[in-house]
């Protein structure tokens, strides 16, 4: 049996200790470092090492700043000979490039073969390198740093020609010379070696060597020139060691994996350099840390920002545009709850007594009756904020306005109340934060948009009489100038009329508060110019559009009039009125927009009657869906009076006809002339109902707008008994009728005889539907786990006929064997429907508010 080599039994061990072992070497140096600075720490002046550092000579500072440049050129050599090195050279301003960002990246944040391979990869990338080619340049690069470092070290050992102080040890020569050979030994085998790893000959690698040993010779030169003044006179002999201590110090820090070696470097530089004292060493350091990393890491940022502009411009955009709708959406609700605490801190500050030190501070700056108004005042701004969060949590425009003044006038209040800095920093950041995110807070209000109204003009005055009355009485009680308001005495009558009275005001103050948070009486109106109402209706499909014509709607129009939505507002509801007509591109667009407008006027949205087709953008808009009732829609093509399903509207018609019923279209343009009688039918049968007009869902007696549709008539002995005006889409998908109204002696069976020639007619005409319009609460399934709302509706479908004859309706429909389809409500759900639904009654129950539109809002043919 052949046993394995030793070698290879220790191999995959080996590879398994490798990470821990580099993890516990990390952390050994960690502790070290951490210790040694401590200790440093412990017997050095901080405000020494500063004072040192500020006292440093302008030409010091400006042969640093050349010496980092010169140092950082030469870096880029790395990556020139790299790039060389395997066949694809570059421009030197395209390696400089890659070569600075990444050594300066790598140089703060650490991690180099990750930092700086991701800085190259992004200019070399751009440029057309592969990540294989990219990586062999960062690893060429690496071996010619690292050959410097070894080169540096090696140099130095050999020239310090004293024994080398190493913390617990000396060094003497002998073995500093024999460690300096063994390195340069080691060169020479790596260089030898290369090709068989890949990297350039002999040759390649010395030219690598040289650029990295001159390299760190002058980045330990710009620490070098840093040193004060008072080592001059030793200053040769101190380079050796002190470029020695700098190779070790690199290595320690890259091995310690800490960003940019942050306090490991120094201590290191400290332990092994004990020629300078600690002090001194700290305050070069301190300016050299600036100097040769942070100035190069922000002219690098720049740099890459610069090159990666046209790469990152639409990603950023995007970016942008992402994260401030992320901060409109979620900002509000974390700012109410910032001002919420930032009011409780300026009441509990109020409640507490000043610190004394702080009061003694302010007594020769502030006279005190600024500091008491002060105090008082910023009592009263913690109490606002406390009202305002909950109205910043609605996103309320003026909630915005009002906290933002009160944020700054508390700051100041706090510190003319006792120099509170804290409370002050504290609510200009919630200021600043509030400022952020100002596009969150778009609900108008009162404050915004109602300037000099009534509650403006109000509150003006108000306010003008308060302080009018209290500064007269103020002057006229002598009593009172000589006392403080919270003085309380029997006899204290002008005590206790200005504490009333400062009640009064706040009262008043409260109340002007609230006025001005309330929703504008301007409801956002639309403002985009005039609505073509005709040219919408050319491409409308549903004989319902023609509601757009009953001149008690507003409208919202898509692009080239092709679609419109209409609708009005009553108290705070948005109500929609069917589906938006024309192009079914153009509606989610169109219904966006009015759920947006009425958000920013604290509204609340109802779709009222929409079709199968709305819904998916009504759940995408977070409404919720109720069904109303069902349609009944006949199919013209296959309505006949044949059959024994027909009989009852057969009979119907036979008979009306014997009593001597005509039937008759009546053209648009003739209808003027038939006008007076259509009113007397129409009043008679609104006195017969005990109704007055309706609104909105329906038609109302208007002539001008009844002279804009054909009307359908019945004649008796050539006196017109019953009329309904047509509905009637431009491309004959849909007929249908919106008025129905006669007089009390009409013939039996008027109106099925009305509606069966319309159907006649309608199928003569190609129409391809008619419409015989809702029958609400129809369709609804009440069963045991369905919702409350529909159960309701259900019962009051089947035993409500003392208010509606909601199941008689849909009987009488249902003779004229029509196809139902449902139809819906969508709203916000909870108490916003119980209210939108009242706003709705109220709505269509309101005839008279036809026709109250804006001058200008829509144009339509005469």
């Amino acid at each position: 049996m052949n046993r394995p080599a030793p070698l290879s039994q220790l191999k995959p061990l080996v590879h398994r200790l490798a990470v821990p072992a580099q993890l516990v070497l990390a952390a050994l140096i960690l502790v070290l470092a951490g210790m040694s600075l401590r200790h440093m720490a412990m017997r050095l002046d901080l405000h020494a090492v500063l004072r040192d550092a500020r006292a440093l000579p302008v030409w010091r500072l400006g042969a640093a700043l050349a010496f980092t440049a010169a140092s950082y050129l030469l870096l880029t050599i790395y990556d020139v000979m790299a790039l060389r090195a395997i066949n694809r050279p570059l421009p030197w301003r395209a390696a400089a490039l890659a070569s600075f960002t990444s050594y300066t990246l790598s140089h703060n944040l650490g991690f180099g073969i990750i930092t700086g391979a991701a800085a190259r990869l992004r200019v070399y990338g751009a440029r057309g390198l592969s990540t294989g080619e990219v990586a062999r340049v960062t690893a060429i690069a690496g071996v010619t740093f690292w050959s410097g470092v070894l080169a540096s070290a090696a140099l130095a050992l050999l020239v310090h020609r004293q024994p080398l102080v190493v913390p617990g040890h000396v060094l003497s020569l002998a073995m500093q010379h024999a460690a300096g050979a063994g390195l340069l030994v080691l060169l020479v085998l790596a260089a030898l070696l290369g090709k068989r790893w890949h990297l350039p000959g002999p040759g390649g690698m010395a030219r690598m060597t040289m650029a990295a040993l001159a390299d760190i010779a002058t980045a330990c030169a710009a620490l070098f020139v840093l040193l004060p003044p008072v080592l001059a006179q030793g200053a040769p002999a101190l380079y050796a060691p002190l470029l020695l201590a700098y190779v070790l110090a690199i290595v320690v820090a890259l091995v310690s994996h800490v960003p940019g070696g942050l306090g490991v470097f120094e201590a290191t530089m400290v332990a092994l350099c004990p020629q300078v004292p600690p002090g001194m060493l700290l305050s070069a350091l301190l300016v050299y840390r600036i100097v040769y990393y942070l100035l190069p890491l922000c002219a690098a940022l720049v740099l890459l920002l610069h090159h990666e502009h046209a790469r990152w411009k639409r990603p950023a955009g995007l970016a942008l545009k992402a994260g401030e709708t992320m901060l409109t959406a979620l900002a509000p609700r974390a700012v109410a709850l910032l001002v919420f605490l930032g009011g409780g801190v300026l009441l509990l500050s109020g409640a507490t007594p000043a610190l004394p030190e702080r009061m003694a501070a302010i007594r020769g700056l502030v006279p005190l009756p600024f500091v008491e108004a002060s105090q008082i005042a910023a009592s009263l701004v913690g109490t606002l904020l406390l009202v305002l969060a909950p109205a910043l949590y609605r996103r309320l425009d003026a909630a915005f306005l009002l906290t933002r003044a009160l944020l700054v006038a508390g700051a100041a209040f706090s510190l003319a109340k006792g120099l509170d800095y804290e409370e002050a920093m504290t609510l200009l950041a919630v200021a600043g934060v509030l400022q952020l995110a100002r596009g969150g807070f778009w609900r108008r209000t009162a404050l915004t948009t109602d300037v000099m109204s009534a509650n403006w003009i109000l509150a003006m005055v108000a306010t003008i009489t308060l302080v009018i009355v209290i500064g007269y009485f103020t002057q006229t009680f002598p009593a009172y100038r000589g006392s403080l308001w919270w003085k309380f005495a029997w006899s204290g009558d002008a005590s206790r009329y200005m504490r009333a009275s400062f009640a009064v005001a706040v009262a008043t103050g409260a109340f002007v508060v609230l006025a001005l948070l309330r929703p504008s009486r301007h409801c956002g109106l639309p403002d985009e110019g005039p609505v073509d109402v005709d040219e919408a209706l050319t491409h409308a499909v549903r004989s319902e559009s023609m509601l757009a014509l009953t001149g008690d709607k507003l409208f919202l129009a898509g692009p080239c009039n092709r679609s419109l939505l209409m609708y009005q507002v009553r108290g705070h509801s948005w109500i929609v009125m069917g589906d938006p007509v024309g192009e079914q591109a153009d509606w989610p667009e169109l219904l966006w927009r009015l759920r947006e407008r009425a958000d920013a006027n604290q509204g609340r949205v109802l779709l009222y009657q929409v079709t199968p087709a709305v819904l998916p953008i009504a759940i995408d808009m977070g409404l919720q869906l109720m069904k109303y009732g069902e349609e009944a829609r006949v199919d013209l093509a296959h309505f006949s009076l044949d059959g024994p399903a027909a009989r009852p509207l057969r009979h119907a018609v036979r008979r009306a006809e014997r009593e001597g019923a005509e039937f008759s279209i009546v053209p648009a343009a003739r209808v003027p002339a038939i006008m007076g009688d259509l009113r007397l039918v129409s009043d008679e049968w609104l006195r017969a109902k005990g109704q007055r007009e309706k609104a909105f869902s329906v038609g109302r007696f208007d002539e001008a707008y009844i002279a804009r549709c054909d009307v359908a008539v019945v004649r008796k002995q050539g006196a017109i008994v019953a009329f309904a005006n047509l509905w009637k889409t431009a491309g004959r998908e849909e007929l249908s009728v919106d008025l129905m109204r006669h007089r009390a002696d009409v013939p039996y069976g008027c109106m099925d005889f009305l509606f069966t020639r319309l159907m006649l007619w309608g199928r003569q005409e190609g129409y391809a539907w008619f419409n015989l319009g809702l029958a609400p609460l129809s369709g609804i399934e009440a069963r045991r786990l369905a919702p409350t709302w529909a159960r309701a509706a259900g019962m009051l479908f089947r035993h409500g006929a003392a208010f509606y004859g909601f199941e008689g309706l849909r009987n009488y429909k249902e003779k004229f064997a029509p196809l139902w389809e449902p139809r819906f409500i969508a709203c916000h759900g909870g108490v916003a429907t119980g209210r939108a639904l009242l706003d709705l009654q109220a709505l269509i129950g309101d005839g008279r508010s036809a026709g109250k539109l804006r001058a200008g809002q829509r144009k339509t043919a005469s």
